[in-house]
């Protein structure tokens, strides 16, 4: 530690992950003397086992499909295969830049990091190495780890978790996988390309369920075509090992046999053991109770990021650990609107969305108060050149806003950026409309739904 003992910090912070490092960064940005404590390595979660490394296995997929697909284009290649350690490789080249840059960013604002396994010891101290860390306020970010189900207990072997997913050293000849959310989805998807034989298990009626159903049915489409085959409405009822790997068995009796079973249930908050409930912070299935503004029950403690139950998303954490920052700093924060959050499954093909989907707004407004519009891809040219299909579907309240955007395609991720100002700045579809969008990009592809919403449109049909 660079400060003494006796140092009093503005803000002590549990947890370095998104949340966590973006309040620090902040909150020094604004003045604030602040520690920064981590058990592990400054970053979390989303850098070093989500966000980043998924992504990048997911590029390696990707590349690996166009060069067995080259020749549609024209193009004369050969695929020999998955380098595993080359691609582990590449893969920690990303997170090692990364990690690097953001250690340099908490120096450079001198923040005061202490590298220990913290507890909550006073509603205004850590404890850490043996050392108690006062501070005006705490801010919880202890994060999340995947989570399992009763009875089904991961060995790291042949029944493993994302984490364990990401270091695997080899392809998995096949894999079942249990949940068809984001995280189940997209190892499927990079699996597939690596050339596994992949089956996930959805014990909802479709996948990725909190997306629009619609969005839901064009990547079942899109999966079948692949070759990725799920099981859906039917929940896991046990697993067993057998003489060369796994065999699930569902609630109705329906069996699955693999190599390896993947844990993709979703993840839970770490915050047990963490003298959370000892100093009267109260929580509900392990996650910390927070209001708008990210304030717990004890007015000197405030918690961010997975710990807390908003959107599991890095993004997520770094807004609320600006705001917990601001807020300290006592400049004027305005909540935040988690509809107004994009969300973005890097399956191939992507799911993006922001907004509420179609049910929830006749849920919200009345059926006959709802308007829907579908634009397939195959009228943009330049999702034609890349040779992706999906659509773009645009819900709005009748004679008023845009409220929800969803799409479906490759890079589709990359055009959530406009939908989100079309959703929080309430666009009307005329306004967004009259913008001239570039041609040809995929991102005219949100123009010319906004055309057809506004009852003028050009390349497609009324």
């Amino acid at each position: 530690m660079a400060n003494d003992a006796s140092t009093v910090f503005d803000l002590v912070i549990l947890g370095g992950g998104s949340g966590g490092y973006a309040a620090a960064l902040r909150g020094a940005q604004l003045g604030l003397d602040v520690a920064l404590i981590e058990k592990d390595k400054v970053g979390g979660t989303c850098l070093h086992r989500g966000c980043i490394p998924t992504k990048a296995l997911l590029h390696a997929g990707e590349i690996a499909d166009q060069a067995r697909e080259s020749e549609q284009f024209g193009v004369k290649a050969t695929f020999e295969g998955i380098d595993v350690p080359a691609v582990h490789k590449y893969k920690d080249g990303v997170i090692s830049g990364l990690y690097k840059g953001l250690q340099g960013l908490i120096a450079s604002r001198k923040v005061t990091y202490i590298e220990g396994e913290g507890r909550l010891s006073s509603p205004t101290s850590v404890d850490v190495n043996g050392q108690r860390v006062q501070g005006r306020h705490v801010l919880l970010a202890t994060g999340s780890v995947p989570k399992s189900l009763p009875g089904l207990e991961i060995d790291g072997d042949r029944i493993i978790s994302s984490d364990h997913a990401l270091v695997l050293d080899r392809v998995p000849k096949s894999a079942i996988i249990l949940g068809g959310g984001v995280i189940g989805v997209e190892f499927a998807s990079a699996w597939k390309s690596f050339g596994a034989d992949v089956t996930v298990i959805e014990g909802l009626k479709h996948l990725v369920p909190v997306e629009d159903e619609n969005s839901s049915k064009l990547l079942e489409r899109a999966f079948r075509k692949r070759g990725i085959k799920f099981n859906l409405g039917t929940f896991f009822s046990k697993a067993e090992y057998t003489a060369d790997g796994v065999k699930v068995i569902l609630a109705d009796g329906k069996e699955f046999e693999a190599e390896v079973l993947l844990v993709a249930v979703g993840r839970g908050p770490v915050s047990a053991g963490l003298g959370y409930e000892e100093q009267g912070v109260a929580t509900d299935r392990g996650y910390v109770l927070v209001d708008e503004y990210m304030r717990t029950n004890v007015p000197t403690i405030s918690a961010v990021g997975d710990l807390v139950p908003t959107l599991q998303l890095a993004h997520v954490g770094f807004a609320e650990g600006m705001l917990v920052a601001e807020r300290l700093a006592g400049q004027k924060t305005v909540p935040i609107d988690y509809d107004g959050v994009p969300r973005v499954t890097y399956c191939h093909p992507e799911v993006a969305s922001v907004g509420i989907t179609e049910a929830k707004a006749k849920e919200i407004y009345g059926a006959d108060k709802v308007v829907a519009l579908k634009y397939n891809l195959a009228g943009n040219g330049k999702s034609k050149i890349l040779n992706t299909s999906g659509e773009i579907k645009l819900v709005q309240v009748k004679d008023g806003a845009v409220v929800g955007v969803h799409m479906v395609g490759d890079r589709m991720g990359e055009q959530v950026g406009e939908a989100q100002l079309i959703y929080n700045w309430e666009a009307l579809p005329a306004e967004v409309a009259q913008l001239v969008h570039a041609h040809p990009t995929q991102n005219e592809a949100l123009g010319e739904a906004h055309l057809a919403l506004a009852g003028k449109p050009l390349h497609s049909h009324d």
